[in-house]
């Protein structure tokens, strides 16, 4: 029962064959994925510089002439 028939391993040979082949889905695939994360990583790092930020602006003052609010 712990061994592998020759069905068996001829069953694991052309599963490996599909998955790794050279022209395989998977490879493939892979090589789109690598391709999108190249493109991702390109993105990243851009050509433009972030726009400066305005400096902060000085809140109006506070008019002393109101009434404060009483509880």
């Amino acid at each position: 029962m712990g061994s592998l028939s020759p069905i068996h391993w001829i069953i694991i040979a052309a599963v490996v064959l599909l998955v790794f082949g050279g022209r395989g889905k998977l490879s493939g695939l892979m090589g789109d994925a690598a391709k999108g994360i190249r493109a991702f990583r390109e993105g990243l790092k851009g050509d433009e510089a972030p726009p400066a930020a305005e400096p902060a602006k000085p809140l109006p003052p506070v008019q002393a002439d109101k009434d404060p609010i009483v509880r």
